[in-house]
């Protein structure tokens, strides 16, 4: 049987069929998986190579801001490739800045033609759902972490429910603020699932069960240091009747410099997200009274075992829940 009657039964390429029976690499696992079974259909009398021979290269693509997240992510995902259950991969990290889609796109369609897998932190973009869409037709599996991005083609998602968590805020912080009086949120980037996610259940908790408490305003501060420190300066400097803020992303320093400066700090009811130590400090001194952690790790051995599951197994997770990580609550009782 000839290798064009292979590539004719997998419905690929000459060049394809050769990368894979000589094991090259750079072919994606759904492919590898029709040119091998063409193979053995066709009778090919020569010794093909095992499926699973050298090991998965999976690629992850996250954001390279400085916030503790994503610095804990990343090294979570390192101490989870090194684990003896996942000796059969092999894990590529690349940074990209949350603002240049066109440059992670790049990188995403790069990845489909050299990666058995890609994990993906993105944005909604029309360019990146482009990207993703090449992925899935070429065999690439996607998994989208953190946020969400419903409606491209992926794998599935892994992270929080991004608005329970908002909305738990919000429960919580109304139910500690009982004088009619204004709440502030602080956001990161709106054009991210997660932080629009967040503020929506936030604000769908205080509206309809905590009309006493009113909400100023969204200070959206594009994860940028600086700029959480002039908007939060201009809130507080409108003075005001602030019992509440809710801090979706980074700037947790930042915010409580700004709080120190017109003498708010411990005055009003700050509820922000991760445990690190900036918020376990803060906690201590009761300035921040309770913290929403997305368990890093959690995410690290999820993305990986259910990439692992598919690649090998040729498993699919079922419905949404199976990428979903829990959430845990800190105050400065169980945080030490």
């Amino acid at each position: 049987m000839s290798l064009k009657e292979i590539a004719r039964r997998a419905g690929v390429g000459l060049a394809t069929v050769d990368r894979v029976l000589n094991e090259r690499g750079g072919v994606a696992p759904a492919t590898v998986r029709r040119v091998l079974q063409a193979a053995r259909e066709s009778g090919l009398k020569r010794i093909l190579p095992e499926e699973h021979r050298r090991p998965w290269q999976i690629e992850v693509l996250m954001s390279c801001n400085d916030s503790f997240f994503f610095r804990q992510l990343a090294q979570d995902f390192t101490e989870a490739a090194m684990h003896p259950g996942y000796r059969r991969l092999t894990l590529h990290r690349t940074y990209v800045p949350e603002a240049q889609h066109e440059r992670l796109a790049k990188r995403i369609l790069a990845g489909s033609e050299t990666r058995d897998a890609l994990i993906v932190f993105a944005h909604s973009h029309p360019m990146i759902y482009d990207a993703l869409a090449h992925c899935q037709a070429r065999g690439v599996p996607v998994i989208t972490l953190v946020t969400d991005l419903p409606d491209a083609a992926r794998l599935c998602h892994v992270g929080i429910n991004q608005k329970k968590a908002g909305r738990t805020a919000g429960q919580l912080m109304g139910k500690m603020l009982h004088q009619p009086g204004e709440v502030l949120i602080v956001s990161g980037r709106l054009d991210y699932t997660a932080h629009r996610e967040r503020t929506e259940g936030f604000r769908e908790i205080l509206t309809d069960r905590f009309p006493h408490l009113q909400l100023r305003e969204v200070v959206a501060a594009q994860e940028d240091r600086d700029l959480i420190s002039r908007l939060l300066e201009k809130q507080l400097t409108r003075s005001g009747n602030l019992l509440g803020i809710y801090n979706t992303g980074m700037g947790n320093t930042e915010i409580g410099q700004a709080l120190a400066r017109h003498r708010r700090l411990n005055q009003c009811v700050w509820i922000a997200h991760e445990l690190y130590s900036t918020t376990r400090t803060l906690m201590a001194q009761q300035s921040i009274a309770l913290t929403l952690d997305q368990n890093t790790r959690q995410h690290a051995q999820l993305a990986l075992q259910l990439l692992l599951n598919y690649l090998e197994q040729g498993e699919k997770p079922e419905t949404y829940a199976a990428g979903q990580v829990e959430f845990v609550i800190y105050t400065s009782e169980n945080s030490a």
